[in-house]
């Protein structure tokens, strides 16, 4: 499975080429990229995306990941320490406005952004705030008492919960963040979790849904695929997708699909991208959105997105 390249949605791929950009020529190589990015008339804030509604709140049908400010890439350790050296609070509080300017209204990330989340706000930022957290009921006030608009159950924790029959707990989970005065949603990669949930009847908000199961085990590659490739950690599989998408559209609650460029993975050339975007949009329901993390440090990602959005959603 290939390493991408930060520059890849430039169609900038040689090695060389990203260590000698990546000095005195990324400046020019950033107003490159947002040159060929759709800019919303009227300057900050005259754009609007397609909204969803999530209780009380209406959020942009394309919501801003976290994991690139976090540098989380799920690619290699050495983007990981790319993201890392260059999204610096600064930074990032940058990355939101740019957010915000081209209509791009809501933030997920985690209880160690809310710091980050007020500074905005205390900058004049707009932008609303939704988390992923567990069942520790002092992030849950915390996040409440921050200005948080929802939290879902940790994808994460959410699967191992299944996998070892207890996604019970999820269901007490919900009752707090509900309790705590907010719409609290589950977050998963297996199609399997929601199928379960539905079928359970639970009341909830919303579902945050990958659309790669990519934390398999070696033994269900074995089995499913007859081999298991490397590296076993993270493994996206072209037919993950649509077994997803079946669920979302069966459910009539909200559906935030995430990592749906296979974490970069289909950043690679840019018809990967709108193509990625185009069957999200065709695939789920006009209620549904997106989450897309952001690595702007070459091409101005946020309005390249968000025109994606406006064009298939």
């Amino acid at each position: 499975m290939a390493i991408i390249d930060p520059l890849a949605r430039l169609g900038i791929h040689p090695r060389r080429e990203f260590l000698k950009l990546a000095g005195a020529g990324g400046a020019a190589l950033i107003a490159a990229g947002a040159a060929g990015a759709e800019t919303p008339p009227g300057g900050a804030d005259q754009s609007r995306l397609p909204q969803l509604q999530i209780g009380k709140h209406s959020i942009s049908r394309l919501v801003c990941g976290n994991n690139c400010f976090g540098a989380g890439s799920h690619l290699s350790v050495f983007v990981n320490a790319e993201m890392r050296q260059y999204y610096t609070p600064e930074q990032v509080l940058k990355t939101l406005r740019r957010c915000q300017q081209v209509g791009i209204n809501t933030w997920q990330a985690g209880v160690g952004s809310l710091d980050l989340y007020r500074r905005y706000l205390d900058g004049g930022g707009r932008m609303q705030f939704m988390a992923i957290e567990t069942e520790h009921q002092p992030t849950i006030d915390r996040l409440a008492k921050g200005g948080c608009i929802g939290i879902a159950h940790h994808g994460e924790a959410t699967d191992h919960l299944f996998k070892t029959g207890k996604l019970d707990r999820v269901h007490d989970f919900l009752k707090r963040v509900r309790d705590a005065g907010m719409p609290a949603g589950v977050s998963t990669h297996m199609p399997a979790v929601v199928e379960s949930i539905e079928s359970k009847g639970w009341d909830l908000d919303y579902y945050m849904t990958c659309v790669y199961e990519r934390h398999r085990s070696a033994a269900d590659l074995e089995k499913l695929l007859g081999h298991v490739p490397l590296p076993v950690g993270e493994v996206y599989l072209r037919s993950d997708p649509p077994r997803m998408f079946k669920l979302i559209r069966q459910t009539k609650r909200p559906c935030l699909a995430f990592k749906i460029l296979a974490a970069g993975r289909l950043s690679e050339q840019r018809e990967w991208v709108e193509q990625a975007f185009r069957e999200t949009f065709a695939a789920i329901k006009p209620g549904d959105g997106v989450i897309v993390g952001l690595y702007d440090r070459y091409a101005d990602q946020a309005a390249e997105d968000a025109a994606l959005v406006r064009r298939f959603g």
